[in-house]
């Protein structure tokens, strides 16, 4: 049982199965748009700019690892 405090101005949730439901599950409206959202920038491809610095980057690392430490 949950009780309430009068006059209190906290919101309230709706009780289901003794928790208090937020209406932030993943069954919701928010959820599914969330999914969605998740979904398509998921189905995006990595920018041609992106994978060229990550390339440069492993080629500084590689060179770096070349040259003898103390010089």
């Amino acid at each position: 049982m949950i009780m309430k405090e009068k006059g209190s101005t906290r919101a309230q949730g709706r009780v289901r199965y003794g928790q208090v439901d937020d209406g932030l599950g993943p069954n919701t409206d928010i959820g599914a748009r969330l999914r969605s959202l998740y979904g398509a920038v998921q189905d995006e491809g990595i920018p041609t700019k992106l994978l060229d610095l990550l390339e440069q980057l492993d080629q500084a690392e590689t060179r770096q690892k070349k040259i003898p430490q103390g010089e």
